[in-house]
């Protein structure tokens, strides 16, 4: 029981990355991380309910589909920064770092569905001892990262951070994980 739970907040730790770029925003309020996480949880419940009956119907082993996911999401973090800034950088705007109320949605929205695969991949991975408490727990990691980020980021001394780095650190980390997930698999 200890190590699906000990994934669960491993995993998250992306969320610090993302709270940490939200909070470097002066347009973001914390409210709307707040309002993020509930919808995050809600989906983090779904995700775990239609594991255990997804899980049935995957004839072949699920770590690939939890390895190649993470790796689609981390890739997809980091190049849809990337792409963006570049877009930026040619419209001659690259110092606007303002968030827009679509661009929260979309944050939110991809937060949310990310956390909702890290809870279906971890109840994949560990379905003989999975119960409630891995939503939760994936919930409440990346409500407590993305909020100790988002405070770290309104501070006067992470402030110098680039919005980019933060989106490339996390989707490292979710490469990562689906890199360990592949691994484990082949071994």
């Amino acid at each position: 029981m200890f190590l699906p739970l000990l994934s669960g907040l491993v995993i998250s730790i992306d969320a610090f990355f993302i709270g940490l770029s939200l909070g470097l925003q002066k347009k973001f309020k914390f409210l709307y991380l707040v309002l993020i996480n509930l919808f995050l949880l809600v989906l983090c419940l779904i995700g775990f309910l239609i594991a255990g009956q997804v899980y049935e119907f995957i004839p072949f082993d699920t770590d690939i589909v939890v390895g190649f996911a993470f790796i689609g999401l981390g890739s997809w973090y980091i190049l849809h920064n990337l792409i963006g800034n570049y877009i930026k950088k040619r419209r001659g705007n690259e110092q606007n770092e303002e968030t827009s109320f679509k661009t929260i949605i979309v944050i939110g929205l991809v937060m949310s569905i990310e956390a909702m695969i890290i809870t279906m991949g971890i109840t994949f991975i560990f379905i003989e001892n999975s119960t409630i408490l891995i939503p939760i727990v994936v919930a409440l990691a990346h409500f407590g990262y993305s909020a100790l980020s988002f405070y770290l980021a309104r501070s006067k001394y992470i402030k110098k951070l680039p919005v980019t780095l933060s989106y490339v650190i996390s989707g490292l980390a979710l490469i990562t994980y689906g890199l360990m997930a592949l691994f484990l698999e082949i071994m």
